[in-house]
């Protein structure tokens, strides 16, 4: 089983991704992290020394990478791994996509200082700019979004809730 789990920056695809492997007893990986590993530098220095295309082929890589290595388990993708090419598509393809939805408004409440200053295009926005950046950012992304084969609208549940419903759905198919 390969699960990806898909969303914007902050929307708790790597907190709930850890809780999700160990829920379903499977391994778990970051994509970001992958990349950082590989390149032995942060997605921010890797954005800002190589640029975004350089990021979102080295993202595409790790998918193929991890396809071939016949990976079982969760995988919690960047927030613009599912809006760059055919990567949704290609994610379908191979296996399960679940799209953790919020607002901006939940998933600026869930961000610590750190989190609003790790990813750079956050950093230096009031909360109400923050918002305003999230709202237009997120409504460019939401089509790829969609296309997850599950939706989950984690704004109306709790995360508990939220990984009872994702396990449920996965067990299913």
């Amino acid at each position: 089983m390969l699960i990806f789990l898909v969303g914007y920056a902050g929307s708790g695809k790597s907190s709930m991704g850890k809780r999700l492997a160990r829920m379903l007893g499977v391994r778990y990986v970051d994509t970001d992290r992958l990349i950082e590993e590989s390149v032995g530098a942060s997605v921010a220095d890797i954005f800002y020394y190589e640029g975004e295309e350089y990021f979102r082929r080295s993202e595409r890589e790790v998918i193929e990478r991890l396809v071939e290595e016949r990976f079982e388990g969760v995988v919690a993708t960047g927030g613009g791994l599912a809006a760059w090419g055919d990567n949704m598509e290609r994610m379908n393809k191979v296996g399960e996509t679940i799209y953790l939805r919020r607002t901006p408004e939940q998933i600026m409440s869930r961000l610590s200082d750190y989190g609003r200053e790790k990813r750079p295009m956050f950093r230096g926005k009031s909360d109400e700019e923050l918002v305003a950046f999230m709202r237009e950012h997120m409504a460019e992304r939401e089509p790829h979004y969609l296309k997850a084969k599950m939706v989950v609208e984690c704004s109306s549940m709790s995360d508990s809730e939220a990984l009872d419903v994702i396990a449920e759905g996965v067990k299913r198919d």
